[in-house]
């Protein structure tokens, strides 16, 4: 049987396809670094196992995303087509058992569902639904009433997950992860308890249980036998973003690893903040000991080799990797650029210039990203981009309309808009403390007795536990609703009355100011109130959303992308903000090793992003969220620790601006006004 299909791979992808085939081989890790064709030597794995007759139904195949499995399906059926022809259609429809893991989960539990006391029908609650019946337990337990903060509702399912997805001890988590609620371990047992009796009694699954129940399932040894036997091949892609669960699941399926394939890079390892841990792809080849085989794949087909010379250079810092020195048959005489700039602005106003200046040159504002380790460091550039008339996309971050404080501002103003709108004084009225549930209904029942609401509201009397925050809510729906300030200045009104209570509703609430100033920059767009609720239903901008959509509906448009959602992505041209300390790593990021090390992979991983051109900017200050709101929130900053001295033989070191040069064509020197420094030691003279 031809093999032609297998000639375009390189030495170590086709000993990765060819691996075992014929027989049912002992596990093997293929270690693929960014850009040498991970994705490609999956699917050329799969498609070769069917070939050589490997029966497609008894192929696992897990993924990240559903979006993935089908790509990894179109090219299994491309690749078979080459040699089974008509056939490859049919032996990829079998292929059934490809998808993400908690996809696969849910089909298994419903067939396993009469064996572990689950009924088959179960339905499946997403992140909010989740959030919402954390919610009503919390209420039920009188959690909501306490005195002091106890976690909201997202907070509670974050922890819970956490918990969960890690395979930890509570106590653990809430010390490493959210210390901010130690205090409440007793509570949030009694909490995580009854939510799980909730579950039950409604036959639900969360997110989370899919795994959960799936690994607890694998746990009992005939089951996990049975369910194991079910596949001659199971193939993980991404193995460095699996988390305990995970990692616990493909161990019971495979405990001696007989037809196990992980691909994965250790180096690319950044999403621990959904529990997942670079440990489960660093200690594979102990877990399956003497018998597990590593194959590297570091023949880069996306870089420079003076951009990798420079991304190998930082992941060689880490304390504990896999040794891989990617490489590249692409040379260039251009080093990535390490850029010095004075602020944000002039690092706006040097990535605008640079954009368009490539623009002239051919290439498209598509092959060009701007990439950023938190959401709101890009608020700068988007105003000088919407200055500058050039489009752009944002992927990356929360949605900004779901954000919880979004919809509390939102919900200010359509209160005021419409005082009958329940939803909203309802969820209003219970950002005050001591304003519960039942208040809130009371007072909306008086309220839509009256012609007018507002100035009923003002006369019914003070709900009993709410205190002098009910007089400051009501004045200022009063000022709004008058419009003495016109539009766009309620806007700020609704914000300065929420801000006080954002600081003890959520625990980053430095963070989500932000949001709330570039939703009044937004909102400075419309010409009233009214345009502004009803445009922002009808058709709402997702500013810091996974994609927030085309500004202009311009057929080009410039990426600007937090490092996760990058991943995976590439482009000709790629410029990073903010690299310094504080940013990158970020100061959240640098409380153990085990996070300044992701933080140095995220720097690895946005720089591989790179095809030609590589820009990281340095600004020299830099306005912070997290700092305290009172006096200047500007920081002086350095360089990145993850780029030493002794790495900048990689990199082009320039300052911008560029000094201007005199009509004689030499650099011209600014005349000094004044010597300070000689004046500082004339003091002491």
């Amino acid at each position: 049987m031809s093999a032609a299909y297998l000639e375009k791979l390189n030495t170590e992808q086709r000993l990765a396809v060819e691996y075992g085939v014929g027989q049912v081989a002992g596990p093997l890790l293929v270690i693929a670094g960014a850009g040498s064709g991970k994705t490609n030597t999956l699917a050329h794995r799969v498609a070769h196992l069917i070939v050589n007759g490997a029966d497609p139904r008894r192929i696992l195949l897990m993924t990240f995303s559903r979006r993935a499995a089908s790509e990894m399906s179109r090219r299994v059926e491309r690749i078979c087509g080459q040699v089974l022809g008509a056939k490859s259609g049919i032996m990829v429809d079998a292929l059934e058992w490809a998808g993400t893991f908690h996809g696969i989960g849910a089909r298994l539990l419903r067939e396993y569902a009469d064996q572990i006391g689950l009924s088959p029908d179960f339905t499946i609650h997403d992140r909010e639904d989740s959030a919402d019946l954390m919610n009503i337990i919390r209420h039920e337990l009188g959690f909501s009433k306490k005195e002091s903060r106890f976690p909201t509702k997202g907070t509670c399912l974050a922890i819970y997950s956490r918990t969960v997805n890690s395979e930890r001890p509570l106590d653990e988590v809430l010390k490493a992860s959210f210390p901010w609620c130690a205090t409440w371990d007793a509570q949030l047992r009694q909490l995580f308890a009854a939510y799980v009796e909730a579950k039950q009694k409604q036959n639900i699954l969360d997110y989370d249980d899919l795994l959960l129940y799936w690994a607890q399932t694998a746990s009992v040894s005939t089951l996990a036998d049975d369910m194991g036997g079910r596949f001659d091949h199971v193939l993980v892609d991404e193995y460095q973003d699996t988390n305990r669960l995970q990692s616990s699941i493909l161990l019971a399926l495979k405990p001696g690893g007989r037809g196990l394939t992980v691909v994965g890079d250790d180096a690319q390892s950044i999403y621990s903040f959904r529990a997942a841990t670079v440990r489960n792809i660093l200690d594979f080849p102990k877990a399956f000991s003497p018998s597990a085989d590593i194959i590297t794949l570091d023949r880069n087909y996306r870089s420079t080799q003076t951009i990798l010379a420079a991304a190998n250079g930082v992941i060689d810092l880490a304390s504990e990797r896999f040794t891989k020195n990617l490489w590249t048959e692409r040379q260039s005489a251009e080093r990535p650029q390490l850029v010095s700039v004075r602020d944000e602005t002039d690092q706006a106003r040097y990535i605008v210039e640079r954009v368009l200046e490539n623009r002239e040159t051919g290439t498209l504002l598509k092959q060009q990203a701007v990439l950023f380790r938190t959401s709101h460091h890009s608020g700068p550039l988007e105003v000088e981009l919407t200055r500058s008339n050039i489009p752009f996309v944002k992927f990356g971050g929360l949605k900004f309309l779901d954000s919880a404080h979004i919809k509390d501002m939102l919900a200010v103003l359509r209160f005021a808009q419409n005082p009958r709108d329940r939803v909203a004084g309802f969820r209003l009225m219970q950002l005050l403390p001591g304003v519960g549930p039942s208040s809130a209904q009371r007072v909306l029942d008086q309220m839509a007795e009256k012609t007018d609401p507002i100035a009923a509201l003002a006369e019914i009397p003070v709900p009993p536990r709410a205190g002098e925050d009910w007089m400051g809510f009501v004045q200022t729906l009063q000022q709004i609703c008058a419009g003495r300030a016109a539009w766009p200045a309620e806007i700020e009104q609704a914000r300065l009355w929420y801000e006080p209570h954002l600081e003890h509703i959520h625990e980053d609430a430095s963070m989500r100011q932000a949001d709330l100033l570039q939703l009044q920059q937004i909102a400075a767009g419309y010409p009233s109130r009214e345009r502004f609720l009803t445009e922002l239903t009808l058709d709402p901008p997702d500013a810091t959303s996974d994609q927030s959509g085309v500004p202009l509906l311009d057929e080009d448009y410039l990426i600007l992308s937090t490092i996760h959602s990058a991943k995976g992505q590439e482009w000709k041209s790629v410029y990073m903000l903010n690299v310094v300390d504080g940013c990158m790593p970020s100061d959240l990021g640098v409380g153990s090793t085990a996070e300044l090390e992701e933080e140095r992979r995220l720097l690895y991983v946005a720089m591989t992003r790179a095809k030609d051109n590589l820009h990281l900017v340095v600004p020299q200050r830099f306005f912070t969220h997290g700092q305290n709101a009172q006096g200047d929130r500007h920081v002086y900053a350095s360089r990145t620790r993850f780029i030493p001295a002794t790495l900048l033989q990689y990199f082009e070191c320039i300052a911008w601006p560029l000094a201007r040069s005199s009509a004689a064509g030499q650099s011209e020197q600014p005349k000094m006004r004044v010597d300070i420094g000689a004046r500082m030691r004339g003091m002491w003279q």
